[in-house]
This record gives C-alpha cells, structure tokens and sequence, in this order.
C-alpha cells in the first residue's frame, strides 16, 4: 500500500508541475487551467483520502488513540507520535511563562522557524506540559492545510472544545457557535503551520477577546504572518539545534536509557555535527543509526556518506547516472548541467555557482565522487561503476533518468522520465519504434520530458523533415548531436518556441539567429556547431539576458559583408556571460568597446581576423583591460596578405 501510494504521489506531483508549467508557458494553458489543474487536484485529494485511511489499517498497537477531550493531550501527529523529543528547554519554558501568566487579554505566541526546525515538537511539548493542562479550562489543536476548508477546520476545534465528534450540518453557522462555546472562558488554541495572513484572519475571527488570560499558539514557517498575528508578545524565531542536543538525540534514538560506548563516542558526535543543527535532520540520521550494528566501521559508514546528499544534493547525486561507466566528466560541465537542469538554486547566503561548488565538495569529500586533475587540463570528475549502477537503479525509480539505445526494448509505457538519453541506431532503432516520437501519443508521452540528449547514426534526410519538437514545450535541456541531425531553419524555429530552455546544443549551418530567438530568455548555455558558416548574433544576442556560456566555432557580431553597422544601445550588456567562443573580429568593423558589454567575461577565444602590412609594424590588439574578471584569454591571428608569413595562424595564451 505505502509504495503504491509513493509511486501515485510522484506521478501527480510531476504532473502537477507540468501543469502549472504548461499554463505559464501558454501550451494550451487556458485548457490546462480549466481542465487539467482541477482533475489533478481532485487526484491529490483522492491520495490525501486514501493516506488518511490507512490508520484503519494499521494494527491498533501501532497507533495511538485520538483524544478529543479539552483535558486530554492533541490529537497525535506523524511528526510527534512515539518522538524521542530533545532541546529547546529555555524556548519551552519562556512559552510557558507566556502562557500561564501575562496580560489578561487574548496573547499570540508566535513560533517561526525553517521547515524541519522543530516548530510543531515544540508546540506540542507545551500544549500537552501539565501546567498548561490544569491552567485553561478549553484547549484544542488545528493544523492547518494550505488547501483548507474553513468550516471544517473550525468545526475540528468546536469539537475538541465540546469533546464530541460530530460533524457540521450546512444550516448552522459554526464559526458562531464556536465564539459562544468559547465566550467567558479561558481557552488555548494551537493553529499549526498557518501559510498566510487571510488564513490567520478566518480562522481566528471566531475567537473571543476577554479578560480571562486565553491564548494562540500559532506555528508558521512565515514571519510574515506571525508579525500580522502579533498580539503583545514577539514572535520566537527558532533556533537550530546545539551540537549536544543533536548528539542527545542520537544517542537516546540508539541507546535508550543507556549511555554510548567509548569506541563510538567520537563518531557519533561527529555525525551530530553533520546533521547543521536541524531537528528533522537529526531524527532522520538518528532513525539510520538505531538500525545499524553499534560497531564502528558501520557508524563511520554513515558518517562518510550519509550527510553528504542527505537535502538537496540527492538529485545532483542521482543526476549523475547520465554520465557513462569508466567516463570522466569535466567538472565545470557537469555543475553547468547541474544548473541548467534546474537541480540548484541560489540561497540567501551563496549563489547558484557557489552551492554548486559546496555540493561536488560534498560527493568528492564523501568517495562517492573522484576527482582528476591532471596538470595543464581541466578537472574532471568519474563515479565508481557500483555507484553509477546505484544511481541509475534510483534515478529510474523516481523516473528522473532513462537510456534508450539499439539494444533496449521499444518503450511500452506512456509516461516518459524526466531525463531521457537516446543512442540512435538507424540500422536497430527506429525512431517510430518509441513513444516519443509516436504521432499519435508524442503530446502525452512527452509531457514529463523536462531534458532531451540524441545522439548516434546520422538520421535520414527523408526522416529528418518529420522530426518535430515543438510539443515537448517544458524542455529545460536539448540536445542534439550534430551527427545525428543538422538543424535548418523550420526546426530550429520549433525550438525557438521551448522558451523553458536553459541549455541547448545543436548543428547548424543558418547565417544568422532568427527572430524567435527571443523567446528563449531562459536560456544559460548555449553551443551550436557550425563549422561550415559564420553565425551572425546581433541583434537576437542580446535578448539572451541569463546567457553564461556561449560556444560557436565560427561566429561574428556584425555581418562582415553589410555596409550599415547594427545600432547598440549604451546601456545594452550581457552581465550574466562568463565564457565567449569564439568569434570573428575585424578592426575595420566597429568593434573596439564591444567587450564592454559583456562585465564579467572569464574565459575569451576569439580570431583576429584581417591583413596587415609588416613593412611598417603596423599592429591592432583590442584593449581589454576593462575586463577585470578575465581568467583567460585565446587570440587567434589570420593573416590574408600575400608575402611568405601570410596565412600562417599564431595562437597566444593568457593567464
């Protein structure tokens, strides 16, 4: 039941996220947010439904009983019941004094804190601590949904207070007999995890103010609405846990009343440090070593790996099943995959680049990942062929990663995975055999395709002009090997309409990015292959306003030919441009400030390309002095005169 229900709840979130996705990008989204958003909902209902039954199902003795008397302790939560719970004693007892002493008036207690602090543990310790029970003469507990029912939730309350079970009748107003329920007594209600400040505003509407001392405890992982809920006292912002209170929640979870042995004492309060101080970070750790042996070897195992993808390194770890056995990986590719997939976001504290450099950190410090740095190459990383072999296996189950080659079965399913690799056999493998490109399912098959990569035997021209990719609109990763299809202008315009895309690769011979290049702002990492012509960027480049990575093997800012320049605005600058391959330059264009368009330039090759006259000396370089973030630079020189040197190329590197 539990892994039918985890194989459900994955397929309605994916497809949950393809909706909304699908709506914002205008792929049929008045018929998505009329149709599909509400059948999806109904199905997480449904879910939610059937998540609720299985206390029915379980055996008494693994449950414990709902009380709804006023004077017995709150209806028992997943994240409370049979809790080994440790900390925050200093919190707990200066809610207490708030709740037991004070004003007379109706107080908010306010407790705020990131997901998985220990918000509701706390809430629950006070609300069932026996001065708190003796002191009011109602209690009750509401946790509050952010699809909640209002008449429901208040209904709940009414019937904690009455210590009856009955449910609302549409001809009676509940939130008005819940006021005259609570009129005149002292009562303390818990609403916890509130969203939203209208939420806090209904559902707190029916709660009388007197002189009898009640009070709110209200959770949230908002300060927004704990400030808006501010009463007389400030609301407590969580604190993390101490590195002991994490280390006693360990050893309590492995141990019980006994204490640890020596031998382990060391690792075990080493992986309490690694658990940052969260709560649920700590139980969950906790919860892995009270089912291990309590040897050393076993806790240093989880003390080596299990911190290092324990959040949100788990999908850049499974992620790495797209690379193939016994292949390294060029570091700085493989974080800009990390982020053109969308698996990394900025905190408040780093940014995107700087939290991809603290998780490869992690896989390499964990040997879950190994690192390579020969001197004069770039580094490059490999995983062990038992590790990919487990991150395939996980990937596949969570339907992140699928390989399909010549010598893999034609796919049956009608849902895709996220992340799809296709060798191309045209000898083996016909792109008609799979869903994908089936014109009669592609639309459905493809709708949780969020990255695309084709490589292999040249498709057939006659195959080629089939081949369609405007349905797989939340495309975030394409690409296209340039051996497998040169892309001409009607496919290329198809692909212009994956505005969702971040990373994109493709073969080209196109002189020029067309218009409905603009659609793609999404984009970070750009590569086109175009050996046989020269791409002219402006002025679509400059729509490409996230671009990091630009890489062309022949590329030119200007058309070399045209007689009338391309007008730039002053203010025009790709600030967001770390690396530029390569284009063609020409001092008899107007191109001597256009590097000051790009501030924060890393890594330039581009080709000098012009003649000269040696008899006088007389030389051109570019002044690029203003590119003060610049780590490395390749100029290739062409010379077009006629004397013995002409034509000869001469590569200089800078460091």
């Amino acid at each position: 039941m539990y892994k039918d229900l985890w194989a459900r709840g994955l397929d309605v979130a994916y497809e949950l996220k393809d909706v909304i996705d699908s709506i914002v990008v205008r792929d049929n989204g008045l018929l998505h947010l009329i149709f599909s958003l509400p059948i999806t909902i109904n199905k997480i209902k449904l879910i939610k439904e059937e998540v609720c039954d299985l206390h029915d199902k379980i055996p008494k003795n693994r449950g414990l009983v709902v009380e709804n008397s006023p004077k017995k302790p709150v209806e028992s939560k997943s994240l409370t019941t049979d809790k080994i719970i440790v900390g925050f004693e200093e919190e707990k007892n200066l809610i207490l004094r708030k709740l037991t002493s004070g004003p007379a008036d109706l107080d908010v207690i306010s407790i705020t804190g990131m997901p998985g602090s220990g918000k509701t543990t706390l809430a629950y310790k006070v609300y069932n601590d026996k001065s708190v029970s003796s002191h009011f003469d109602l209690r009750s507990w509401c946790t509050v949904d952010q699809e909640y029912d209002e008449k429901n939730l208040l209904n709940k309350i009414l019937n904690q207070v009455n210590g009856s079970d009955s449910k609302s009748s549409e001809n009676i107003n509940v939130a008005d007999k819940l006021r005259k329920q609570l009129y005149g007594k002292r009562y303390l209600i818990v609403l916890d995890d509130v969203w939203d400040t209208t939420t806090w505003d209904e559902l707190t509407r029916p709660f009388p103010n007197g002189t009898k001392g009640s009070r709110i405890i209200l959770t949230t992982r908002e300060k927004e609405v704990a400030l808006h809920g501010k009463v007389y006292t400030a609301p407590l912002n969580l604190r993390l846990l101490r590195s002991e209170e994490s280390w006693e929640l360990l050893e309590k979870r492995a141990f019980g009343n006994e204490s640890c042995p020596d031998e382990l004492l060391d690792v075990g309060k080493e992986i309490a440090e690694n658990c940052k101080g969260v709560p649920l970070v700590a139980d969950l750790i906790a919860g892995v070593i009270a089912g291990r042996e309590k040897k050393r070897t076993a806790w240093l195992e989880v003390q080596n790996n299990l911190s290092s993808f324990i959040l949100n390194l788990k999908p850049c770890f499974l992620y790495l099943a797209i690379c193939r056995k016994d292949t390294a990986i060029i570091t700085s590719v493989l974080k800009a995959l990390w982020s053109a997939e969308g698996l990394v976001e900025q905190t408040e504290m780093k940014s995107v680049e700087e939290v991809m450099d603290v998780y490869l950190d992690n896989l390499i410090s964990s040997s879950l990942v190994i690192l390579f740095n020969e001197i004069g190459d770039w580094p490059t990383c490999q995983i062990h062929d038992l590790v990919h072999d487990f991150c395939l296996i996980k990937a596949r189950e969570e339907k992140l990663v699928e390989w399909i080659s010549s010598s893999t079965p034609s796919s049956s399913s009608d849902l895709m995975p996220r992340i799809v690799t296709i060798d191309y056999n045209s000898k083996l493998l016909g792109l008609s055999n799979f869903v994908l490109f089936d014109s009669n399912k592609k639309r459905h098959s493809g709708k949780h395709l969020y990255s695309l990569t084709i490589n292999g035997d040249k498709l057939a021209d006659s195959v080629s002009e089939t081949f369609h990719l405007s349905h797989l609109r939340l495309l975030r990763y394409l690409d296209l090997d340039p051996c497998f299809i040169m892309v001409k202008d009607s496919l290329l315009n198809e692909i212009c309409m994956l505005n969702h895309l971040r990373y994109l690769r493709i073969g080209t011979e196109v002189k020029s990015l067309p218009l409905s290049f603009s659609n793609l702002w999404n984009l970070e990492i750009l590569m086109v292959d175009n050996e046989e012509s020269t791409l002219i960027l402006l002025p679509r480049i400059w729509d490409l306003v996230k671009l990091r990575v630009l890489v062309m093997e022949t590329c030119s800012f200007f058309d070399m030919d045209a007689d009338e320049s391309i007008l730039i605005t002053e203010d025009t600058k790709l600030e967001n441009l770390i690396l530029l391959y390569k284009p063609v330059l020409s001092y008899s264009k107007d191109t001597d400030h256009i590097f000051e368009r790009f501030p924060n330039l890393q890594y330039l090759t581009f080709e000098l390309k012009e003649s000269w006259d040696y008899s006088i000396e007389q030389y051109w370089f570019l002044k690029l002095d203003f590119l003060t973030e610049l780590e490395e630079l390749t100029v290739v020189f062409e010379s077009s005169n006629t004397n013995d040197r002409g034509g000869d190329e001469l590569q200089v590197i800078v460091i």
